[in-house]
């Protein structure tokens, strides 16, 4: 973000308390929005910043004070990759898993067999690739360093896909990772990429029998990426396998675009510098509570865990967390600060193939004085924390669309609208995406209209939590 049009845009930033609709009228202990008439601060204080290998870990809190007694503050957390030092592409060791199942008769189908086909001819020798697909049964052709011959034979397996039987993902993805497993020791990169339309009926067909196979099979060197195709898919649970699996989530409305979505998946694979990620939040005494905005978090004790996608070179993930304090203040807190978090990011570099762990202590100094905390809140902080804050009237309004809310669902809309519009300069583009959700569902004519414009909402707001995993044709 502009530095400059950051700061120009936090004047007047945020007296939405009373403005904006259906937001709870109450005391605001966080400093987030700002009071009538209250000129921002100006303040953008350097982040704290950890790194051993390829990732940087920064953050910082909303500022240099924190108000004794009960209050919230707001942490934001950036894990960025370096640049690749290697021009070359690593080899990567893929399963490409295809719903045959009824439902995906016709274009989805065909187009889903032209993508398989680009896949297999862009990878080489180096590369290993297993190829499944699935509807009541499974089958398989094995995993196999790609070599002129056996590309040959895989294409013509392609030819052979036809759409028939019910819809077991399970079976998809348990003999996607038995061709994946014994060679993950071997590549630094090992994926399963998800292509279904329907919701399973076979096998397992729980959420979270799915997401737990993810997530055993994440922790045994595997990714997972879910790309749901159509508009009738379980958009959770491709989702889910996707932050489970520490893979990319995304739905391709029209199934000519899958070609160039496994293209995307497969320059990320073969770039990825940091697999198995994982940022750890500790929560000292006087911290009660720590939500993670937008993604989910697992409670360990007195710590949050975030599960993170693989990074790619360049790449990053933002984490926003409100905090619920009761801190005292004391003369050492008051001088020297206290520590109000701490973030331990673990992960497997893929380039050194050694564990990292990386430690980032944030703190501040406590004080019984409001005006200055306020006089001393960070801007950028600020922005960040509005930008979670409607990216969660998004995602409310996205489901509500979802349900037929249509009411409920503007009302979020202008919710989100109201936080995004006080701070115009600096959130502009989230702004003209709520601004272009509400005028598309406002002119939807059926209910695929509606559930396309729910699933684009849904995915413009894990972007602006600051997740980028998402793919989507737009």
């Amino acid at each position: 973000m502009n530095r400059t049009a950051l700061l120009l845009a936090t004047t007047g930033l945020l007296a939405l308390t009373a403005a904006v609709v259906g937001l709870p009228r109450q005391k605001d202990t966080s400093h987030t929005l700002a009071q009538p008439g209250e000129a921002p601060t100006g303040v953008v204080l350097p982040p704290a910043t950890a790194k051993d290998g390829p990732v940087t870990l920064q953050g910082k809190l909303s500022g240099a004070y924190l108000m004794s007694g009960p209050s919230e503050a707001y942490a934001v957390l950036t894990v960025r990759a370096d640049k690749p030092r290697e021009e070359q592409r690593v080899p990567v060791s893929l399963a490409l898993v295809i719903d045959r199942s009824g439902s995906m008769r016709g274009q989805k189908l065909t187009d889903a067999r032209l993508a398989a086909r680009l896949l297999v001819e862009r990878l080489g020798a180096e590369d290993r690739l297993a190829l499944v697909h699935y509807g009541s049964d499974v089958r398989v052709f094995p995993s196999q360093q790609v070599t002129d011959e056996v590309r040959h034979q895989m294409l013509a397996f392609v030819d052979t896909i036809q759409d028939e039987g019910a819809t077991n993902i399970s079976g998809g993805l348990q003999a996607a990772a038995q061709q994946l497993l014994p060679y993950v020791e071997r590549f630094r990169v090992s994926r399963i990429l998800l292509l279904s339309d329907g919701h399973p009926t076979e096998g397992l067909v729980e959420d979270s029998e799915l997401l737990k196979l993810a997530d055993t099979y994440q922790r045994q060197g595997l990714t997972v990426s879910g790309l749901g195709v159509g508009d009738e898919f379980n958009e959770r649970l491709m989702r889910g396998l996707a932050e489970q699996g520490g893979g990319f989530y995304g739905y391709i409305q029209d199934s000519e675009k899958l070609a160039e979505i496994l293209r995307r998946e497969l320059e990320q694979a073969a770039g990825t510098l940091a697999r198995g990620m994982e940022l750890r939040l500790e929560l000292p005494e006087g911290v009660l509570d720590a939500e993670v905005m937008g993604v989910p978090a697992r409670r360990e004790g007195k710590s949050r865990v975030v599960r993170l996608y693989d990074l790619a070179g360049g790449q990053e993930a933002q984490v926003v967390v409100k905090l619920t304090l009761s801190l005292e203040s004391s003369k050492e807190s008051s001088k020297e600060g206290r520590g109000v978090l701490g973030a331990r990011l673990r992960y497997q570099d893929v380039e050194a193939a050694r564990p990292v762990e990386t430690y980032l202590p944030l703190s501040a100094r406590v004080t019984e004085d409001e005006g200055l905390v306020r006089a001393n809140l960070d801007q950028e902080v600020r922005v960040h924390a509005v930008k979670a804050l409607g990216a969660r009237e998004m995602q409310a309004a996205a489901e509500e669309m979802k349900r037929g809310n249509r009411e409920k669902a503007l009302g979020l809309l202008d919710n989100a609208r109201g936080l995004f519009g006080s701070s115009a300069e600096a959130l502009a583009g989230e702004l003209a995406d709520v601004d272009r959700t509400k005028a598309a569902y406002l002119n939807a004519q059926d209910e695929t209209s509606v559930k396309r414009e729910a699933l684009q909402l849904h995915r413009k707001s894990l972007r602006t939590f600051g997740q980028n995993n998402s793919y989507g044709t737009d």
